[in-house]
C-alpha cells in the first residue's frame, strides 16, 4: 500500500483525535489534557517520550531498525486561542472562550497519523524521527522554550539537533489538498509596540492650559506610516499597524497620557533591527517638538520564518510524488503573519508548508479563515497531510536533500 492509502485507512483515528482535542482546547505553554490525549493515542507505538520543565511540550522519538542515519524532526503545535467558537459543530469547544481557530488540533492529528505510518515501517528506516508536539505557539514562544529545555538536542545537551525539520499548517481558504510553500522568508517577524505620549491634562474647554497628548499621538501614527513608506524599501516589506488608541476618561477631560498599541512586521533581520532603533527616535522627536514626551516599549515576538531552498524543493517533490503533480503551489509572496517554528528553522535547515483544507470544489476565498470564530476545515484532507509528513521523513532519511545541509548529525 502507498503512504496515501495507508493514511486513508487511518482516517477514522486521525479525525477522532482531532475532534477530541478540538472539543477540549487549552491555551498557552501548559496543555496537559492535550498532551495526555496524544500520549494515549500513540501509546501502542515504540516511541521514546521526553518532556521538559518549562512547558508540556512533548517529543516522541522513533528509532529506525536499519541502523544509524539522519535525524528528521516533524512538528505539530497544540495550543488554542482565547476566543469563542461559533461553528455549531457537534464537537465544538466545551471550554468557554477558548477555540482551536488556527487548526492546531488538525496539526496534532496529522502528526499523530504520521507517527503511526512511520512506526509501521520502522524496521526499514535508517536513523530516527522526532515528533515535536509543541504548546504555546500563539504568542507564547513554545518552540523557543522547548529548544532551551534541550528537547530537540543541540550544544550542551546529550544529543545533536536534528538534521532537518518540517512543519505543516492548514489553511481553510486555500485549495483543497494542495500543499503550498516558498524558499526564503515565508512568514514575518512580529513585535508588539506600545507608545505612551505624556503631556498635561485638564479641562477640555481650555486646551491652551494643557499639553494635550491626543493630537500628538495622532501625529505619531501618521508619521509612522510615512516612515514605513518613505524610508524602507518596498522590496523588503515592513508593516506597522497601530490597532489600539487609549486616552481620557470623559468627554470633557483632556488626559495626561495617550497610549498607542500595535504590531511591527518585518521580513528581514536587518529591517527588524532598524525599525526597533528608528521608531523610538521618531516618536520622541515628534513629542518633543510639542513639548511632550513619548516612551516607546517594544516587546519582541517571533523571528522571521525562513525556509531552506533545498528543503522547499524537496517538499515539492514529495508532495507531487505522493499527492499528484498538481498538489504543490509555489507561493509568490510571504505571509505577514508570524510563526514560532521560526526558532527551529534558525537552528535546523528545513521548511514549513501550508495545506489547503477548503471543501473540494469550493472557491479559494471562502468564510472563514484562521483566527475566525467560524473557522472550519474539510477533515477529508487530513490523511493527505499525515501522508505528506510521513513522506517527508521517509525520503529524507533515505536521501537527504539534493544538496546543502543533508548529512547526518
Amino acid at each position: 500500500m502507498t503512504l496515501v492509502a495507508q493514511a486513508a485507512a487511518l482516517s477514522e483515528s486521525i479525525v477522532a483525535l482531532r475532534r477530541a482535542i478540538h472539543a477540549d482546547p487549552e491555551v498557552g505553554l501548559h496543555t496537559p489534557r492535550t498532551r495526555d490525549k496524544i500520549r494515549a493515542a500513540l501509546d501502542h507505538l515504540p516511541l521514546e517520550w521526553e518532556e521538559g520543565p518549562s512547558t508540556t511540550g512533548l517529543v516522541g522519538t522513533l528509532k529506525g531498525g536499519a541502523g544509524a542515519g539522519r535525524t528528521v524532526l516533524l512538528r505539530g503545535d497544540m495550543d488554542a486561542l482565547p476566543m469563542p467558537e461559533e461553528t455549531g459543530l457537534d464537537f465544538a469547544s466545551t471550554v468557554p472562550g477558548v477555540m482551536h481557530a488556527c487548526g492546531h488540533d488538525t496539526h496534532v492529528a496529522m502528526l499523530a497519523g504520521a507517527a503511526q505510518l512511520l512506526a509501521a515501517q520502522a524496521d526499514s528506516l535508517a536513523g530516527e524521527v522526532r515528533f515535536m508536539f509543541q504548546p504555546g505557539e500563539e504568542g507564547y514562544h513554545g518552540a523557543r522554550f522547548m529548544l532551551e529545555d534541550g528537547l530537540l538536542g543541540g550544544d550542551g545537551f546529550d544529543r545533536p539537533l536534528p538534521d532537518a525539520a518540517f512543519a505543516l499548517h492548514i489553511m481553510p481558504n486555500a485549495p483543497h489538498g494542495v500543499v503550498g510553500g516558498r524558499a526564503g522568508p515565508l512568514m514575518a517577524a512580529a513585535d508588539m509596540l506600545r507608545i505612551t505620549v505624556t503631556g498635561r491634562g485638564g479641562h477640555a474647554s481650555m486646551p491652551h492650559d494643557t499639553m494635550d497628548p491626543v493630537p500628538i499621538a495622532c501625529e505619531i501614527v501618521g508619521a509612522i506610516q510615512t516612515m514605513v513608506a518613505r524610508r524602507f524599501s518596498v522590496f523588503d516589506p515592513v508593516v506597522v499597524t497601530i490597532s489600539k488608541i487609549e486616552a481620557g476618561t470623559a468627554h470633557n477631560v483632556i488626559s495626561d497620557t495617550a497610549v498607542l498599541t500595535g504590531t511591527m512586521r518585518t521580513l528581514s533581520a536587518a529591517n527588524r533591527a532598524r525599525l526597533k532603533a528608528e521608531l523610538p527616535v521618531l516618536a520622541a522627536g515628534i513629542a518633543a517638538a510639542h513639548g511632550l514626551s513619548a516612551d516607546v516599549e517594544i516587546v519582541e515576538g517571533f523571528p522571521v520564518t525562513v525556509c531552506d531552498a533545498n528543503a522547499v524543493d524537496f517538499g515539492e517533490t514529495v508532495a507531487r510524488d505522493l499527492l499528484g503533480q498538481g498538489a504543490f503551489l509555489r507561493l509568490a509572496d510571504p505571509i505577514m503573519g508570524a510563526e514560532d517554528f521560526a526558532y527551529v528553522l534558525e537552528k535546523v535547515p528545513g521548511a514549513m508548508f501550508f495545506l489547503g483544507v477548503s471543501p473540494e470544489g469550493s472557491e479559494w476565498k471562502q468564510c472563514c479563515g484562521i483566527h475566525s470564530t467560524k473557522m472550519m476545515v474539510d477533515e477529508t484532507v487530513l490523511p493527505s497531510g499525515a501522508a505528506f509528513l510521513a513522506g517527508l521523513a521517509t525520503r529524507y532519511l533515505a536521501e537527504g536533500f539534493a544538496s546543502g545541509s543533508d548529512q547526518p548529525g
